[in-house]
């Protein structure tokens, strides 16, 4: 993954103070600009816009894919090895809830990694995921 370029994602939240103590509190984000009705995250090194706008959320719970028990709209992160595993550890000893437990991908395939994924407190899915051989992330 050389030459790192940040991604920008804007999304609508239900509620801005409560998005806020999720990404801040448990993801541990760092809060760039904002305004009454808007907050950017610094999202592992991407910006993560949200705008509370309640009516323009549209909960995902039942979009699966249907070959297998994963969300089809969500984003993420792919965390190096050891800072997925100290965000694991954390969630745990918090009590968070995942959506999907913490587990392997692809098991003995070139693509095996390490996901969990967690769901904000406007529905939206999100993907933690860890390859022990980063340079395999985009190999088939």
């Amino acid at each position: 993954m050389q030459n790192f370029v940040p991604f920008h994602l804007a999304v609508p939240v239900i509620d801005i103070k409560k998005t806020q103590k999720f990404y801040v509190d448990v993801l541990g984000c760092k809060t760039g600009r904002s305004a009454l009705h808007w907050m950017d995250f610094d999202f592992y090194g991407h910006q993560l816009t949200v705008h509370e706008n309640p009516k323009f959320v549209n909960k995902m719970e039942n979009v699966w894919r249907k070959d297998q028990a994963y969300p089809i709209v969500h984003f993420g992160a792919i965390l190096p090895w050891e800072s997925w595993h100290k965000l694991e550890e954390k969630l745990i000893k918090r009590g968070i809830p995942f959506v999907i437990e913490p587990h392997v991908a692809f098991l003995g395939e070139v693509g095996e990694q390490k996901s969990m994924f967690l769901e904000d407190p406007s529905g939206y899915a999100i993907e933690f995921k860890t390859f022990e051989h980063p340079d395999r992330v985009f190999k088939s």
